[in-house]
């Protein structure tokens, strides 16, 4: 019997059901997506479904979008890739721009509102922390990681520059794993070398995104920023925040509280958390800088299953690429830890009471990691709030 191809039409509405349903972040949203379409439905068998999520998981993107868009393209081809990956995305879309237009309407400055953002921040910065140690658990593996884990995480609080900092620790990884640990060592003392003297003139301060580079707020900026984040985000979503945060904050785009705000309101829809760049193209430059950014982030999601398909196994293979993308992904857990430090020092110079905030991150802290729920995050967002409202 020849196997069923649904139409087009029925193949974005089972993704976009797909996408209304996508609570709990991005393990949820794989189990939800192996459970119907691997499991009752069998489109592919279980081996071959764990096989993809590896390739996935190693390359950049947000994996359960990049598996719809895989799914959509094995049942239609491409028409079908892009729908169900529009599909996916398309509910969380839409409700972080309503979300993002009323957060614009919003007197901040409102005491009460103030100290419920004030609150939020606080969770979302216990958040980050959590995502830095969950990261570092399956990107940290072996001791040449943890070194290039930590030589990027220090040469980021110089002020050194992402671009320099992450070809340095894929390159140190990939001859070090090799056994070169000469050429290693040379490699990451060169690399270190060009970017002090790069960085040297324009060193951020600690709690600083970064020198800020006094580019407009454009369209084309935009979808840049989000195309940047889109081809680095090793490993979640999470990954994506000090990319982002560099343009957004470090450029003038928004302040640090709005990008907190950010990652707090995507963390209670359904949808990927790397849908929180939509939120920042909006208080940018409105609904065209919403869609730019977007466009720029989502943009690899789509390519990699669009125009690599059948070839990803075979690519992802070769264990010299392989060892680069570890060394870039223990790079950037080390990026993300720095961004925690960063944000949380300012956070800490806005709070009403110190003492205050570090029991509510505490409390998040303990709820994220003893309560093993797929509601934790939302607990924690909306447990923050409340404090916050009593407390400040």
């Amino acid at each position: 019997m020849p196997e069923q191809r649904p139409t087009l039409a029925a193949l974005f509405a089972r993704f976009l059901r797909f996408g209304l349903l996508a609570w709990g972040g991005p393990v949820a949203q794989i189990a939800m997506i192996k459970r119907e379409l691997v499991e009752e439905e069998q489109w592919i068998s279980p081996e071959r479904f764990n096989r993809l999520l590896a390739i996935y998981q190693v390359l950049p993107g947000p994996e359960a979008h990049e598996l719809c868009v895989h799914f959509g393209m094995m049942k239609r081809g491409r028409r079908g890739g892009i729908l169900a990956g529009l599909g996916f995305m398309l509910p969380g879309f839409l409700l972080i721009l309503a979300l993002a237009w009323t957060y614009q309407h919003l007197n901040l400055q409102q005491p009460a509102i103030a100290a419920v953002f004030g609150g939020v921040q606080i969770g979302v910065i216990a958040l980050i922390v959590r995502a830095v140690h969950r990261i570092g658990e399956h990107v940290l593996t072996d001791k040449w990681l943890w070194v290039a884990g930590i030589a990027s995480a220090a040469a980021s609080l110089m002020g050194v520059r992402f671009w320099i900092v992450l070809p340095t620790a894929g390159a140190f990884y990939a001859l070090a794993s090799a056994g070169r640990l000469g050429p290693a060592a040379i490699a990451v003392a060169l690399g270190a070398a060009l970017a002090v003297w790069v960085s040297a003139s324009g060193g951020s301060g600690f709690g600083a995104a970064g020198p800020v580079d006094e580019v407009p707020v454009t369209v084309s900026a935009l979808f840049l920023s989000g195309l940047k984040a889109g081809l680095l985000t090793f490993g979640g979503a999470y990954t994506a925040i000090p990319f982002v945060r560099h343009d957004a904050v470090g450029r003038g785009w928004v302040t640090d509280g709005q990008f907190l705000d950010s990652l707090a309101l995507s963390g209670i829809i359904p949808a990927p958390l790397i849908i929180f760049a939509t939120f920042i193209g909006y208080l940018a430059a409105g609904l065209v800088g919403a869609l730019a950014i977007t466009a720029g982030i989502f943009l690899p999601a789509f390519s990699f299953a669009l125009l690599f398909y059948d070839r990803l196994e075979r690519v992802i293979e070769d264990h010299r690429l392989h060892n680069l993308l570890e060394g870039v992904a223990a790079g950037v857990a080390g990026l993300i830890a720095v961004t925690a430090l960063q944000l949380g020092w300012n956070v800490a110079q806005s709070v009403p009471s110190v003492a205050l905030g570090t029991a509510i991150f505490a409390a998040s802290l303990a709820v994220l990691y003893l309560w093993k729920s797929k509601l934790n995050v939302l607990a924690v967002i909306v447990g923050s709030a409340v404090v916050g409202s009593l407390a400040f």
